[in-house]
């Protein structure tokens, strides 16, 4: 009779495991919502497991004496020991939920190495005005397709990409524009918020400006700025984390001119910092606003003269994207409860698709041709199709197409091959046939990293700092090749010129010859 007794731990046991498995398998539940429901199933079985041994098993009063000290040593030790976290120290993933780490694990930015300074007089010519094919000027690339083509990467990694440096890097979650031989990016160095040139070759620092007590701070989301520069014309145009919009001489990293977004509009801060990569066009440089205030900004780009505001909404997480749809040229930017056209002559609004949902939506909008836009995000809203059309009377109407919740890019941006699309659905590389929505495959996880269409390639910068190279295949998933390009959680997107691979994240940087 006493074995029987047994049958209970079994049995809750092989519930747990069923149930965990169920609340893991993405396709029933978004993934930080699979966490909090496996922490709790680990939470109940344990206290069933420990009210059992204590008061049910049929073990000896001295086993469970001695087991019962050993679990109260146990969590006393945590106690002493161990530390309950919600910061991005690298202890916290995409999935945004706090875990356990030593008392004395450092803060993001409390161990950073001194970085160096430019020794006036010694500094590297730069010259971002000569451009060349290869360059990849702004976030996600020339025109911000986040796919490029004619780079002719080998598909064997056998002989692995060659290391050119790896170093320390401030604080930050954007990306490199490069130009040339230079590349551009936004750190956290201490209080204060800086733009930084490097030479690629070598990693070293060519010029650095300075936007001191300018330190954004998010107790999930981390520290430091989070968006991508925009080389053109030989300038260098960025916003930090704080609303701060600078236009940089890029030969030396001197101000052309500079606006506080949020303070000049009267507007406040996103809960996760301003996001925003400026859109630059031949006569314009356009960024998202803030709560309280004009969605879109659009500065003349010489001067940085008020252009036109627009829209009253909320911006989200998204950067704006140039596109002509329905034979109107215009300004595409993603709202917390919307998708939304605005003219670029004047900021005038020209459609609007409700899209609602409290949570952040982070993916760029993804224009496909003369009348289709691709639009994603994560915490269960999917990927959809919207297809925006022209009255005689030039008025513009909006459709979905398709909508899809089998690819659900929470902090990644998508990329589209030919007819298909490609993401991480909650981490997982999934790919969807881009005319029905349907799912086509479903691949390994790269947990919340980053893709790059390179030809009929992925380049794929894993939460991890690997970076993986998939085939572009709608018929299966194949991954060729992977290599450790830098350590730690990496949410920001890689930058390719030529072979030349750029990859960072909040704490150091690489730059990697390609096969």
């Amino acid at each position: 009779m006493k074995r029987n007794r047994w049958i209970f731990p079994v049995a809750v046991t092989a519930v747990a495991i069923a149930a965990i498995t169920v609340a893991q398998d993405r396709l029933l539940l978004e993934s930080y919502k699979a966490a909090y429901l496996t922490a709790f199933i680990v939470l109940l079985v344990s206290l069933l497991m420990i009210v059992w041994f204590a008061a049910f098993s049929d073990l000896s009063r001295r086993t469970r004496l001695g087991g019962l000290i050993v679990v109260a040593g146990v969590a006393v030790a945590g106690v002493i020991f161990l530390k309950l976290t919600t910061r991005v120290d690298g202890t916290v993933s995409g999935v945004g939920v706090p875990r356990l780490v030593w008392k004395w694990t450092p803060r993001a930015g409390e161990n950073t190495v001194e970085l160096p300074a430019v020794t006036p007089g010694s500094a590297i010519h730069v010259d971002l005005a000569n451009t060349a094919p290869m360059d990849f000027p702004e976030f996600l690339g020339p025109g911000r397709q986040n796919a490029i083509t004619g780079v002719g990467l080998s598909r064997d990694w056998s002989t692995p990409p060659r290391k050119l440096w790896r170093q320390p890097i401030g604080l930050g979650w954007g990306s490199f524009a490069i130009v040339g031989p230079f590349a551009v990016t936004q750190e956290q160095r201490g209080s204060t918020e800086v733009i930084v040139c490097y030479e690629t070759a070598t990693g070293k620092v060519c010029w650095l400006h300075s936007n001191p007590n300018a330190r954004f701070t998010e107790w999930q989301g981390g520290d430091g700025p989070r968006a991508t520069p925009t080389i053109t014309g030989g300038r260098v145009y960025a916003t930090g984390a704080t609303g701060i919009l600078d236009c940089l001489d890029g030969a030396t990293g001197r101000v052309i001119w500079s606006h506080d977004v949020l303070e000049e509009t009267s507007s406040h801060n996103l809960t996760y910092g301003k996001t925003c990569s400026p859109l630059v066009t031949d006569e314009l440089v356009i960024v998202t606003g803030g709560e309280g205030g004009p969605a879109l900004l659009a500065l003349h780009k010489q001067d940085g003269a008020s252009a036109w505001k627009a829209g009253g909404e909320t911006p989200g997480y998204a950067s704006p994207m140039l596109a002509t749809l329905g034979g109107v040229q215009q300004v595409v930017t993603i709202n917390s409860q919307s998708a939304a056209g605005y003219a670029l002559a004047d900021g005038q609004p020209l459609w609007r698709f409700a899209w609602s949902g409290g949570m952040p939506k982070v993916p760029q909008t993804v224009p496909l041709d003369h009348d289709r836009v691709l639009i994603s995000a994560g915490y269960g809203l999917g990927t959809l199709v919207l297809q925006v059309s022209s009255a005689p009377d030039g008025k513009q109407s909006v459709r979905t197409l398709w909508e899809s919740r089998s690819l659900k890019p929470k902090m990644s941006n998508v990329v589209v091959h030919q007819n298909f699309v490609y993401g991480l659905d909650d981490g997982i590389l999934t790919c969807l046939n881009l005319e029905t929505g349907k799912r086509m495959w479903r691949g390994d996880s790269y947990g919340f990293g980053q893709l790059l269409g390179v030809d009929d390639l992925l380049l794929i910068q894993a939460e991890s700092g690997e970076v993986a190279l998939v085939e572009a295949n709608p018929t299966a998933y194949r991954e060729l090749a992977r290599f450790p390009a830098i350590s730690g959680k990496t949410w920001n997107n890689p930058a390719l010129s030529g072979h030349r691979l750029l990859v960072r994240n909040d704490h150091e940087a690489a730059c990697y010859d390609l096969p």
